[in-house]
Order: structure tokens, then sequence, then C-alpha cells
């Protein structure tokens, strides 16, 4: 077993739910807009976009407060909540998700010695931070009267920023990155001169089915045959059971190169020949499966109300869409139901979680028939969202979307765990399985992918877009965003066939970079680069048999 699930209940936490979720390396490209910085909140474990204000210019938001600036006196900061203020105040800063070992602290890509080092309200010299005994960095570091800029502090060869620093030669993006010569598309890769569906292929002038075909002098058993050396479904066909190089080759749904193929016991010139019931195009049938990961929201209120995030899913057409930050109108179930039949049409089924901040859910081409949430202990403001979805055939898609925690790879391993237990304990072994979504992941190398692997396929080759690259956050650096699938349903993965575009290992969707656009209408050149656009999506096509 890995029965229907337990569900969950969600601690409803700090109010998050109005604030925008945003990067801290790219706080100096105006992600959060004028009179807006990226702040570290401790108590929604994240980064969120606050207000600048002062005494001339006090807050709007309910329930914050103006702290966290300079000058107590002149009551300068910003924006954040009251919780967060107290805590502020109170000095209990030290060792925290925000703190010293963060994605924003010491050794990240704000890491001691850019402009943003040493001597920040968030950095080395406060009292609770860097310079205790577990510091990178000397004796007379973070904080001491040799501090921020001296000879013995960030920088030295004992500091944060050596060779073992994120962005050297172990970064995510090196050689080893997803898309080099390794990747899928080369003289190996299914579609080349051994392909199924060229001049040799089944379905040509000579094949199984023409007017030269059963018990003519051109027919069975001949040099022309379909079943020669060069048919396909011989052992140079491409590479897997029920391929020919395409999605659906050969001319027909049913491939040439599957079991029934042409050049087996019941092929041209038999009794059984070319348009009978036992002939080749007969038999198993299949059903395209297109899973799409989408943390699209956009604007101030992490939600999908400004329109981006809805063109670029409608443009990629997925079946099943694992959603974040699943926030539109007023969230009733009358704005939700707008939403999902605007994107998709009335026919499309949708599950989203109750009592979360920014809510995770699943939408289907195909009936819901279970569906709730798993407790994320690490998170307040949302759960592991999931759904058993009726798709074509005897066996049911279970489908986790999630949205893990940015504060370091260690909490999301955890979530990681926990997840994977509530799998092996609630969903069938003989069923489909994906999970995707937000993973926050800086590299492939993260633990958490480990931990997958015992129920999920982590290895790549991985989604890339246009250009060839795989990360998913705004600067496209690092791979935030996934769709992970159990073997059972990883054997059918197949080409993402967008237009005349051809994506072998599956698409990561990028707006600014996508040529032709319409082959994706409506969505607009500007949507994936809009304000507060969370990430990039990431698709991947199955071709599941209906049996």
């Amino acid at each position: 077993m890995r029965d229907a699930g337990v569900d969950g209940g969600v601690d409803a936490g700090p109010d998050a739910g109005d604030w925008a979720e945003c990067d801290p390396e790219l706080q100096d490209a105006g992600v959060c807009g004028p009179n807006w910085a990226c702040r570290p909140i401790e108590v929604f474990g994240s980064a969120y976009c606050a207000a600048i204000c002062d005494s001339a210019k006090p807050c709007q938001q309910p329930g914050t407060a103006c702290c966290g600036g300079s000058n107590a006196e002149t009551q300068d900061g910003y924006c954040l909540p009251v919780d967060e203020c107290e805590r502020i105040k109170a000095g209990t800063d030290g060792g925290t998700g925000v703190d010293a070992g963060t994605e924003i602290d010491a050794g990240t890509t704000i890491d001691a010695g850019t402009e943003v080092d040493a001597g920040t309200t968030i950095d080395a010299g406060v009292t609770p931070d860097a310079g205790t005994t577990t510091d990178a960095g000397t004796t007379t570091d973070a904080g001491t009267s040799t501090d921020a800029g001296t000879t013995t502090d960030a920088g030295t060869s004992t500091d944060a920023g050596t060779t073992t620093d994120a962005g050297t030669s172990t970064d995510a993006g090196t050689t080893t990155d997803a898309g080099t010569s390794t990747d899928a598309g080369t003289t190996t890769d299914a579609g080349t001169s051994t392909d199924a569906g060229t001049t040799t292929d089944a379905g040509t002038s000579t094949d199984a089915g023409t007017t030269t075909d059963a018990g003519t002098s051109t027919d069975a058993g001949t040099t022309t045959d379909a079943g020669s050396p060069t048919d396909a479904g011989s052992e140079i066909d491409a590479g897997s059971a029920v391929d020919a190089g395409t999605d659906f080759d050969a001319g027909t749904d049913f491939d040439a190169g599957t079991d029934i193929d042409a050049g087996t016991t019941t092929d041209a010139g038999t009794t059984t020949d070319a348009g009978t019931a036992t002939d080749a195009g007969t038999g198993t049938t299949y059903t395209q499966v297109r899973i799409m990961a989408s943390n699209t929201s956009s604007g101030n209120y992490q939600s999908y109300d400004p329109g981006h995030g809805m063109r670029l899913m409608q443009g990629v057409k997925p079946d099943v869409v694992l959603i974040q930050e699943f926030n539109y109108g007023n969230n009733s179930a009358t704005a939700i139901r707008q939403m999902i039949d605007t994107t998709f049409g009335p026919s499309f089924s949708y599950f989203r979680e109750s009592g979360a901040q920014i809510p995770n859910g699943i939408i289907s081409r195909w009936p819901i028939i279970a569906s709730g949430n798993w407790t994320d202990t690490q998170v307040s403001n949302r759960s592991f969202a999931w759904a058993r979805i009726d798709i074509p055939g005897s066996r049911d898609l279970w489908a986790v979307s999630v949205h893990l925690l940015t504060a370091n790879a260690t909490v999301r391993n955890t979530e990681a765990k926990n997840l994977t237990a509530f799998i092996n304990a609630n969903v069938p072994a003989g069923d489909y399985l994906v999970v995707g979504g937000d993973f926050n992941s800086d590299s492939r190398s993260e633990g958490l992918f480990g931990t997958f692997s015992s129920i999920l396929v982590t290895a790549g080759p991985y989604p890339v877009d246009q250009n060839n690259k795989d990360g998913t956050n705004a600067s496209r650096s690092k791979p935030y965003d996934h769709v992970l699938v159990d073997a059972d349903l990883n054997q059918y993965k197949t080409d993402t066939v967008i237009g005349n575009s051809v994506y072998k290992n599956g698409l990561v969707l990028d707006s600014r970079v996508y040529t032709p656009l319409s082959e994706i209408s409506p969505v607009q050149s500007g949507d994936s680069g809009a304000s507060n656009m969370q990430h990039m999506g990431v698709v991947k096509t199955f071709r599941v048999p209906n049996q």
C-alpha cells in the first residue's frame, strides 16, 4: 500500500496570504516595486515584499507596524507583522529560519563580501548572528571592533565566500547542468536517422496495407515487406516499447513498433492481414497525459487575479496541473470555479486545500474521485494537497501538489521524508503517482531528491526551455520547480509537442524566450516577467495505455 488518505489539519498561523513572497537575490531588480523592499519575515518562515515606512508614512496594512529600520527614534523601517516587530525588538533573531546559515545568510548568493554583506540587519554584525563560536570567520569577525570591512572580516581566507561557497565550480548550472553534451537530443536520441518514420518506415508505398499488399507478388516475405531489418519494431526501433520516434509515429495513433507491429505472426500476407481485425493498428489504445507544475501567481498578493499565470497555463494546454498559491478573487467556491472555467473550461475538476493562506491544489481534465491534504509540519500556511484522478484505463493517477519551504535544505528534506511516509501509507502501489510543484530547491544535489528517489524518478534528463536552460526561478539560475513521477508512469514519458516545437524531456515555460508565441496563445511575451511573478512553469507529457 502507498488506502485513501487521511486529511491533515492546517495551522492557520500568521496571515501571509496578503504578502508576496520574494527572492532576496533579486532585491535590486525591482521585484517588489517602488517603495517596497524584500525583507526576511521569520514568523512566515520566508522573505516577503514589505512597504517602506517612517513617521511621515505609517503602515496601511492591518496587523502591521513600522520596525526593523536603522533609527528607532525616527520610527523608520518596514511594514512588518506586529509579531515580527516584537520579535525584532526582543532580539530573538539568532539561529532562526531566516538567520545564520539560511539562504539569505553567510554563504548564500548574498554571502559575506557582497554589497549586502557584513553589517546589515540580516547579516554579520547583529548580536545573535555570525560571530558566535560556530561562525564563519575568525574570532575577531562579525560584530567586533575589527568587523565589517577590516582585514580580518568577510572575504578573508577563513571567512564565508571561500572555495566551498555556493557559486563556485560546484554550483548548479555548471558543466553538469542539464542541457549539456549529455542532454537528450544528441545522436543517440529517438528521432535520428535510425528512427521509425523514415522512408523505410511502416506506412510507405511498399508497406502493409497498400495496393501491393496481401497476397500480391510484392507482398509478404519479399525485400519490400514490412518486417524487414529496416521495419519499425525491429531492434533498431526508437528506444522504447511503444514509441517510434514521435508521439504518434507511422501515421496512426497506434505506433509501428509495438507488440502488434507489422512483421509479427499476423503480418502482411497471412489470412489475418491488412484491414482485418487482427491487423497492425488495432489492439492497445493510449491517452496523452500532460502534467504541469505551476507556481505562476503574480502581483503583490500571491494570486492569479492579474491574469499572467492563467494565460501561461492556457497556452500549454495541460491535462493535470499541480498549482501553488491557488488564490483568485475572494477565494469563494464561485470565484475559484470562475477561474477554472476561464482557464480550462467547465468540464475540468479541481481540488483546493481549505484553511491555507497560500493553498496548494490540483486541476484535472478527468474526474477527481478522492482528495484531501496531509499536514506539512514545517510550515503553517499550506500543506500537501492530493487528489486521486480517474484517468482512462484501470489505474488511477495520484497527484500531490507541494510548496516546500525556502528556509534551508535540511527543512526541505524533512518535508520530503514526511511526504514520502504519507505516500507509502496511502497510495496503492498499482496506481500511478506524480509529485510536483515548487520545491524551492537551490540545486539538484539537495537531500530531498535522495529521499524522493525511493518512490519517484529523480534523475535526468530534465525539462528545459528553447535556450536549453533548466532553472525555474526569475533569474533562471535555480531548479525550484519539478514534475516527478514514479517508475510505472515514467516508462510512458514522451515528447512534449507544442505546435511545431518538440521538447524531448519536457518544457520549462518562459514567455520571455519562447518563440513563436503563436504556439502558446494567449500567452504574452512579458507574462513570465510580470511584477512578482513567482516562477516558470514546468511541463512533462506521458502516453499511457488504456488498459
